[in-house]
């Protein structure tokens, strides 16, 4: 066991060093914008954080190796875990009666991008928790993995058996760059040339510069944490939301996309691509049949307005954001519904979304409709093609066994919730929800409400739904098979 846990966690602990950086970002803004003496928590949970990665460094310093895959996934599971764990203790600090389950659970919703938050009351608090609970989104949204393995190199150590394990999407073996460091760095490249001008953007429809470098955060990360307890509600602008609009679309695109159009210098990686093509047809049929909807039923009389805030939510549910401009729960039944559903599925793979990804309904599809055919023609051959590519057996048969095990997890994770008293529409949302790392559910934990009312219990299921969702469920179930542990 020594030799299989030591070398994971000598580099966990060079994670935990690189992590402490980012409470210093919070720490800043507690110098300028709060009051002088909250510093103190900011530097000591780098402190903390720091010593503790520097003390199992030294611990294991002599099982440095190569990684073998095996212990990707678990290093990949145990950063997920941690980290959480850490950024959480600004939290009980400076939260008013917040428990420790919260705090863990605020945090795991933060690095996982999710955005499903259990405080209220967020207007009032001080603006480096706000910041802080914002700033985990941007590290979590492409994968803090990608980071780590764009500085591997440096440590001597390999990094594909991480990008394997963390990269969203069944395509993980394909590479982009001769070497796996170039691709994490030129993604990240990408993920912070758009982060610039989504801040810059906000700025410039009206907000104030830390609301732009939030909701920046957020939207890039598609979290959807807010400052705000009405999240868009509260800027009433317009502007703001088709700015939010724009930057969640482009944010529900693969980056790898974005990296090879840079490196091409052409358009054609993203206007040939079927994933995305299919994608922004959902996105358009979604927002003119909600509008369509809202207009019917009278909830807006304005064709321009319901439009408007249609696109909003439309995008913002399926791209797994979460973002809210008014509650739309208690538009006609078929809206919200309609809404969760996107949200399983519409994001592309590589982009900082979750759920299911498009391109395995893409996939799937094509599965169901050779099925019929060969119904008809047995003796037809009619293989599934993307992009004018056969898909080899491998891979149709690892999507299938993907939404095997998602159904099964969200079946079961329900199940748990029930039989801890939750009433069914609740429940089911809010596995529907974190598993798929949209944020909001319906119910208790609607758009005008939150998970703060949730026992200890219920907020664990939900944060360990928030990890499989994050990590594509099989990088965390496959720790649980007896093969994982055997030599």
């Amino acid at each position: 066991m020594r030799k299989t846990f030591f070398p994971v966690l000598s580099l966990l602990a060079r994670i935990l060093v690189a992590f402490s950086i980012a409470f210093l970002v919070p720490g800043i803004w507690a110098w300028f914008e709060d009051h002088h003496d909250r510093q103190w928590i900011w530097l000591l949970g780098f402190g903390l954080t720091a010593v503790s990665g520097l003390a199992l460094a030294a611990a294991t310093q002599r099982h440095r190796r190569e990684l073998h895959t095996k212990d990707g996934f678990l290093l990949v599971n145990l950063v997920w875990l941690v980290l959480p764990a850490f950024s959480a203790l600004p939290l009980m600090f400076l939260v008013p009666e917040i428990t420790w389950f919260k705090a863990y659970f605020e945090a795991m919703s933060a690095l996982t991008a999710t955005g499903a938050t259990a405080l209220s009351g967020l207007d009032h608090l001080p603006v480096s928790v706000n910041i802080w609970r914002c700033f985990l989104q941007l590290i979590g949204g492409l994968g803090i993995m990608l980071l780590v393995v764009a500085v591997l190199p440096m440590l001597g150590l390999g990094g594909m058996q991480l990008y394997k394990a963390e990269t969203p999407g069944p395509m993980k073996d394909t590479k982009f760059t001769p070497r796996i460091s170039e691709t994490a760095r030129g993604l990240w490249g990408v993920y912070f040339l758009f982060s610039g001008a989504c801040l810059l953007a906000y700025r410039w429809a009206g907000m104030s510069w830390a609301d732009a470098f939030m909701h920046m955060c957020t939207t890039m990360g598609l979290g959807g944490f807010s400052a705000y307890d009405a999240s868009f509600g509260h800027f009433n602008s317009p502007m703001v939301e088709w700015v939010a609009i724009v930057f969640m679309s482009l944010a529900g695109i693969s980056f790898v996309r974005y990296f090879v159009v840079l490196r091409s210098r052409s358009l054609q990686p993203i206007t040939s691509d079927r994933e995305i093509r299919t994608y922004l047809a959902v996105l358009l049929a979604a927002t003119l049949l909600v509008t369509v909807l809202l207009l019917a039923h009278g909830v807006y009389d304005n064709f321009l307005e319901a439009l408007r805030i249609s696109a909003f939510h439309v995008v913002s549910l399926a791209t797994t954001t979460g973002y809210a401009a008014t509650d739309y729960a208690q538009w006609p039944v078929f809206a919200p519904i309609l809404l969760m559903f996107l949200g399983c599925f519409a994001s592309c793979a590589g982009s900082t979304g979750g759920g299911i990804k498009m391109v395995r309904m893409v996939l799937l599809v094509k599965q169901a409709r050779r099925e019929l055919v060969r119904i008809i023609h047995p003796r037809v051959i009619n293989p599934v093609t993307l992009g004018g590519a056969v898909m080899p057996m491998s891979v149709m048969t690892a999507v299938l066994g993907f939404m095997l095990i998602y159904g099964g997890a969200t079946m079961g994770l329900s199940m748990l919730l029930l039989l801890s008293g939750m009433d069914i529409v609740t429940a089911f949302s809010a596995v529907i929800a974190t598993v798929n790392n949209i944020g909001p559910g319906l119910g208790e934990v609607g758009p005008s409400g939150n998970y703060g009312g949730l026992n200890p219990f219920q907020l664990g299921v939900l944060s360990f739904a928030m990890l499989l969702g994050r990590l594509e469920l099989l990088s965390v179930l496959v720790l649980f098979s007896s093969h994982f542990w055997r030599k």
